[in-house]
């Protein structure tokens, strides 16, 4: 081979290096853009990832501050409701405690007034009667209606109660001791008569002959009247004047001749002819 075309050869050859190397270069400048162009934007979305981090940490940060204040104002006011709250039972304690004194003053006083009202009641009781003991009493007395005074009518029973229990000479002196203080009484004519019959148990018939008249002087219209004249001519017969017991029966059939009296008069008349 020549020189002239060896030479040939190798320009050929350099060229073709020489072409070869431009186009690598060509592409590595191309690489090299890219990678470049893709770092950039690599770099930009690196810038904006990091610049939405911030965004989002700053807005946890503030909805972290914003719940700390809530939770701060919440447990501000969860405390402040809670000392409004004891504030509140304490005063429905304290109004419950009123409440209770005031039923207990109110059960006291209502007991207080049933004492006043019971006491008022028995001292009420109490006065009328003691007035009803001093105050004259409408009677009826052997048929008749007559206004007493209670101690008359107390003096009176007390007599009767003698006579019941057979004490004859108690009774005597009880009955007399009426009739001298209380002559005009509406039990002077019960009190001659049941002296007459207490005399005639004790055989005193001369004073009982004396009450009984004076009973039949006093009301001879009395319902007593014909039995004390019946036991006049009783104490006459005890007495032995027959004479004065008949003429005493006879005035009774004449005076009284629709009483019981008068039929035992009959009865008697005859056993004395």
């Amino acid at each position: 081979m020549s020189w002239v075309t060896r030479m040939a050869l190798l320009t050929v050859r350099v060229h073709k290096v020489h072409k070869v190397h431009k186009v690598h270069k060509a592409a590595l400048c191309l690489a090299v853009l890219l990678t470049a162009t893709g770092l950039h934007a690599a770099l930009f979305e690196d810038e904006e990832a990091r610049k939405a981090i911030l965004e989002l940490r700053q807005r946890v940060e503030a909805m972290r501050v914003e719940a700390d204040q809530f939770k701060g104002n919440t447990l501000a006011e969860n405390a402040g409701m809670g000392k409004s709250l004891l504030d509140m039972q304490r005063q429905v304690e304290l109004l419950r405690a009123e409440i209770s004194a005031l039923r207990g003053a109110h059960e006291q006083l209502k007991k207080d007034l049933a004492d006043v009202q019971r006491s008022q009641k028995d001292q009420s009781q109490m006065l009328q009667d003691r007035i009803g003991k001093l105050e004259p009493v409408k009677e009826k007395i052997d048929g008749v209606d007559a206004v007493v005074e209670p101690a008359e009518k107390r003096d009176f029973e007390a007599a009767m109660t003698a006579f019941r229990k057979g004490d004859f000479a108690a009774a005597q002196s009880l009955l007399a001791g009426f009739l001298g203080r209380y002559p005009a009484s509406g039990y002077a004519v019960p009190a001659l008569f049941w002296l007459g019959n207490a005399q005639y148990a004790t055989r005193d018939y001369k004073e009982a002959v004396i009450n009984f008249r004076a009973l039949v002087a006093k009301k001879p219209d009395h319902l007593r009247a014909p039995e004390s004249v019946l036991s006049i001519a009783n104490c006459l017969l005890e007495l032995k004047d027959t004479r004065g017991a008949r003429k005493t029966l006879a005035d009774l059939i004449k005076v009284y001749p629709q009483s019981e009296a008068a039929i035992a008069a009959k009865e008697r008349l005859q056993t004395l002819k």
